[in-house]
């Protein structure tokens, strides 16, 4: 990371940034061509491991290159804010955000769609409950499990702009 001031190393710290978004571009690549979806997406961390849960349809473009290529990348970001200044050199923009790196895995069991789903329930709404869901819904939907291997967290804070 070329700036490390802005790293951010605590794993508490990591994991409110990604509490805090609930969205997340994963990246794919197929043919040495890359291929960035936004998602919703839920998770686990365990054990001192991160895992993510993301749902799609049963056909397309995200899960034929996943069936090719499990290699996956991932960004979230968040608390966005524009610092202003007297020149044009004095702006900037506060973030903070995760990248990482993993293997992504499409879930056939019902009992391991059912935990990915109801990860993604909880942190999309806040709630830690238990869903159930029928067979033929279970049946109609891909639920993807990102096995995360590395990710790193970086933040730019709002300061003071510096009179030049």
């Amino acid at each position: 990371m070329r700036r490390s001031d802005r790293e951010i190393t605590d794993i508490e710290e990591k994991l409110g940034i990604i509490r805090r978004c609930k969205v997340l571009r994963l990246g794919l690549a197929e043919q040495n061509q890359p291929y960035i979806v936004p998602m919703n997406f839920g998770f686990d961390y365990k054990d001192g491991l991160l895992t993510l849960y993301l749902h799609g349809a049963t056909e397309g473009k995200k899960r034929d290159i996943l069936n090719r290529n499990r290699q996956v990348c991932f960004e979230m970001d968040g608390e966005h804010s524009l610092i202003t200044g007297k020149n044009p050199s004095d702006y900037s923009f506060t973030y903070e955000s995760i990248i990482g790196f993993g293997v992504g895995e499409i879930l056939e069991k019902g009992d391991e769609k059912t935990h990915g789903l109801n990860a993604l329930m909880k942190h999309q709404t806040g709630e830690d409950r238990e869903y159930t869901y029928p067979e033929g819904q279970l049946r109609g939907v891909a639920v993807f499990r990102i096995r995360v291997s590395s990710f790193t967290g970086k933040r730019r804070a709002s300061h003071p702009v510096s009179s030049r």
